[in-house]
């Protein structure tokens, strides 16, 4: 005969009478051994990715092959002869003949032009006295256009027989036995004192080429007392090396006020360029 007796819950410890206890072994499987509800993976949910971040990765992604692309581009034109050069350009000369800058600059010939830098030029242009700086310019496929800064003249030194064109650095750019073929001052032998010459060549790179072009010789008897001669014979009282900027804006308005027969110069003096004077 069927048990028909209810069965009785008998509640575990720690539990209170009438509740029953939910608690059961990790192990026991509830939904069967598949994994379906109540498995090891039923606890496991499934969020779907932000927008934003996909977008992000597919930016990211995006820009890393731009990079890549440009990268190899850059590589392949720094060593392509496509870009090599073959023909090379110079402005700037007058002191030179442009010819034997391009002579000089020879090496860099089927060189790409990415690879050519100043200072390569420069080292290549450094047994050119004349040269005081160099610039490039590429212009693909392959003109490598140079500018060229050259240095100026600023005076006349006695040299032997000959006169020395030098520059504001004393650095000798040609030579003449003819000082009248040259429309640059004589310096009074004070080649040998390097600072009375810089003092000197310092005032004359700061004049109009119109006023220095007037000027028969220089001199100077300390570095604060530099004194200039005209061709006509006229004095330049210049004194030392400051404000020569306004000194030689002074001097040349001078120069070109109209001249007073009855009352002729013979001196300007500039030292105070503030307030000049004539005598």
């Amino acid at each position: 005969m069927a048990d028909t007796r209810k069965p009785t819950f008998k509640p575990q410890a720690g539990t209170r009478p009438g509740v029953v206890s939910a608690e059961r072994s990790l192990d026991d499987p509830v939904g069967g051994p598949s994994g379906s509800a109540g498995g090891k993976d039923s606890n496991v949910l499934a969020f779907p990715e932000p927008k934003g971040r996909k977008r992000r990765r597919a930016v990211i992604t995006a820009l890393a092959i731009i990079v890549a692309l440009v990268a190899g581009i850059i590589v392949a034109a720094i060593y392509s002869p496509v870009f090599a050069v073959r023909t090379v350009t110079v402005d700037g000369t007058k002191l030179l003949q442009a010819g034997s800058v391009q002579k000089a600059l020879e090496p860099v010939k089927g060189k790409p032009l990415p690879q050519i830098s100043d200072a390569e030029i420069a080292a290549l242009l450094k047994p050119l006295v004349q040269v005081r700086s160099v610039s490039t310019e590429a212009r693909p496929p392959s003109e490598l256009l140079v500018h060229v800064v050259e240095r100026v003249p600023v005076a006349l030194v006695k040299s032997g027989d000959n006169y020395s064109l030098v520059d504001v650095d004393g650095v000798q750019l040609g030579s003449t036995a003819d000082t009248a073929s040259v429309a640059l001052p004589l310096i009074d032998g004070q080649g040998a004192n390097q600072n009375l010459f810089r003092a000197i060549t310092a005032v004359l790179a700061t004049l109009p080429a119109d006023v220095l072009a007037k000027m028969a010789s220089a001199s100077a008897s300390s570095p604060d007392a530099v004194e200039l001669k005209l061709t006509d014979g006229k004095i330049v009282v210049w004194g030392n090396a400051d404000e020569k900027e306004l000194k030689a804006r002074v001097l040349q308005a001078l120069l070109k006020a109209p001249a007073n027969p009855k009352v002729p110069v013979n001196v300007y003096d500039v030292s105070a360029p503030r307030h000049p004077f004539t005598k």
